[in-house]
């Protein structure tokens, strides 16, 4: 097992800009970071919204758990032409998913909540301060029952929405992949990883997970999990990244 990073794959999009800090942490610790989505993010038409049966106007809480759900959650309620109440309630996973709120709302002016430590649990501990709300939790197509079930077991109302496709986005046969560390945001991108190299079972290579659903994907497969995000420590995985980088530095 190799302790030495030097080829970091983020399955994310390329930033569109420069300025992006995994750009700056290649800089800084002389690494290579590639960019390259395990998986791309569909819309769900509003055809198919409707056939789930969900009144959106019904929620008097939101829970967002990443920032794609905030997107498509606004998307479909202006396709919807639903006015949506400033009174509404807005649980999110971590304050980086809160702060993003600001793309559609004034967020000072409304009731935003956030976890602290950036896990399920303590979000859990907030939005059961709140028990009499009903709970919207916009979710893909690939979601796991984790949040909802943990909140229905707190007699917590609450109903999950499919609000957006997760899919694998395939590499080429002859693509050339030799990292040393490769870095998730969803459990969807584990399985596509599976999906394109069947093989993959290398223990040298070091996987980062971001959410508790990830990791949990990660161990499930038999691959090595180094970095786990967000925690109070890196609620970032940027941050967790530079962490990583500088405990194996240490250790070498």
């Amino acid at each position: 097992m190799s302790l030495k990073i030097k080829k970091v794959l983020v399955s994310q999009p390329k930033p569109a800009t420069g300025k992006s800090p995994y750009y700056e942490i290649a800089k800084k610790y002389d690494l290579q970071i590639d960019f390259k989505p395990f998986i791309k993010i569909e819309p769900i038409s509003l055809r198919e919204f409707r056939r789930q049966k969900i009144n959106i106007q019904d929620y008097t809480a939101i829970v967002f758990t990443a920032k794609i759900a905030i997107d498509h959650y606004f998307r479909l309620c202006r396709e919807l032409r639903f006015q949506i109440p400033e009174s509404l309630k807005y649980f999110c996973l971590s304050e980086t998913i809160a702060v993003y709120l600001q793309k559609y709302i004034v967020y000072r002016k409304r009731k935003i909540f956030f976890s602290e430590l950036a896990t399920l649990e303590d979000l859990i501990i907030a939005i059961c301060k709140y028990d009499k709300e009903n709970f919207l939790i916009p979710v893909s197509n690939v979601h796991g029952n984790g949040l909802s079930s943990l909140l229905n077991k707190k007699n917590i109302k609450c109903s999950t929405a499919v609000m957006y496709r997760t899919v694998s986005n395939d590499f080429n046969q002859d693509e050339k992949f030799d990292y040393d560390l490769l870095l998730f945001f969803a459990p969807a991108g584990i399985n596509s990883l599976l999906k394109n190299f069947p093989d993959f079972k290398r223990n040298d290579v070091a996987i980062g997970a971001f959410g508790s659903a990830t990791a949990q994907a990660v161990e499930q497969a038999g691959l090595r999990l180094a970095i786990e995000a967000p925690t109070p420590e890196a609620p970032s995985m940027v941050t967790a990244l530079e962490n990583y980088i500088k405990k194996l530095r240490k250790i070498l």
